[in-house]
C-alpha cells in the first residue's frame, strides 16, 4: 500500500507543474457552468419542480457536475497506457513488481486529487457566488459526499482503463476512448441532467455505471440520499466498481499473455 500511496503522491506533484492547463480548465469549467446555469434557469422557469429537482437543486447539480469534470476525467481518458504501448515502455510496466492495474489506479487517484483542488473548487465557488445553489452545512453530508465521490472515481477509472487497454488489440484506440468519453458525458448527466431523460431512457441511464460519475455524488451532495437510500447508492457504485475492475483484471491478464508491443 505504501508503494501505491507514493505513486499517487508523485502523480499529484507532477500535475501541480501544469499550472497553465489548470487555469485553462478552471476558466472553461466556470464559463460553461454559467452558460448551463442560464439554460436550466430558462427551462425550470416554466415548472417549479422537474424530476424532484427545483431550480436551486438543478443549479447546484450544474456546478457540482462542472466541478466533477476534472476528478472524474469526463472529457479525456487521462491514462497514458496507449502511449506506452506504442513506445514499447509497456513491456517494463507489465513486469514491474507491483500490480499493473493497481499502479494505474494509484496514478489516477493522484491526478484526481490534484483536480479536486486545482480545478473543482473555483467553478463551484463561482457558481455559489453568482447563483442560488445549495451548500451543505451538515458535516455528515460532506462526509457522505466524499464517500460517493471516491466510489465514483473508482467507476470512472475502471471504465477508462478498459478503453485504454483496447490499445493492446487496436492500432489506434482513440475511437474507443472517444466513444467512452461520449457515453460518460451523455449517460453521466453532464450534457443533460438525467432527470430530464424521458421514461425508459431515464430508467436505463440511472441503472448504468455512468450514473455513479455525476448523478449519485450530486444527489448525496444535495442531501437527497440518507439512511437506506445512501447505503443503496453506495452499494450501486461499489457493485459497478467491483464488476468493472474485475473485468479490467481479466483484460490485463489477456494483455499480458499477448504482450505484443507496438513500436517496441
Amino acid at each position: 500500500m505504501i508503494v501505491y500511496a507514493l505513486v499517487a503522491r508523485q502523480t499529484f506533484r507532477r500535475y501541480v507543474t501544469y499550472r497553465g492547463a489548470m487555469l485553462g480548465g478552471m476558466a472553461a469549467n466556470t464559463v460553461f457552468g454559467g452558460i448551463k446555469a442560464f439554460i436550466v434557469t430558462a427551462i425550470w422557469r416554466h415548472k417549479t419542480v422537474i424530476g424532484g429537482y427545483d431550480l436551486r437543486d438543478v443549479l447546484t447539480y450544474t456546478f457540482v457536475a462542472q466541478a466533477l469534470i476534472g476528478p472524474m476525467s469526463i472529457l479525456t481518458n487521462n491514462l497514458d497506457i496507449p502511449a506506452r504501448i506504442r513506445s514499447g515502455d509497456i513491456g517494463t510496466d507489465l513486469f514491474r513488481p507491483v500490480d499493473f492495474q493497481g499502479y494505474w489506479l494509484a496514478q489516477d487517484f493522484g491526478r484526481a486529487g490534484f483536480a479536486i483542488l486545482g480545478r473543482s473548487l473555483v467553478p463551484f465557488v463561482a457558481g455559489a457566488l453568482l447563483f442560488r445553489v445549495r451548500v451543505p452545512t451538515d458535516p455528515r453530508v460532506w462526509a457522505a459526499f466524499a464517500g460517493a465521490l471516491a466510489l465514483g472515481m473508482l467507476v470512472s477509472f475502471a471504465l477508462r482503463y478498459l478503453a485504454a487497454m483496447s490499445a493492446f488489440w487496436l492500432l489506434d484506440e482513440k475511437g474507443v476512448t472517444g466513444f467512452m468519453n461520449m457515453l460518460t458525458m451523455f449517460f453521466g448527466g453532464l450534457t443533460v441532467p438525467l432527470v430530464l431523460f424521458p421514461g425508459w431512457l431515464g430508467d436505463v441511464a440511472r441503472a448504468l455505471p455512468w450514473a455513479s460519475v455525476i448523478l449519485v455524488p450530486v444527489n448525496v451532495f444535495l442531501g437527497k440520499l440518507s439512511g437506506a437510500g445512501l447505503a443503496g447508492a453506495y452499494a450501486f457504485e461499489a457493485a459497478w466498481a467491483a464488476a468493472l475492475l474485475a473485468l479490467g483484471r481479466l483484460v490485463t491478464t489477456r494483455a499480458r499473455r499477448r504482450a505484443v508491443v507496438q513500436g517496441g
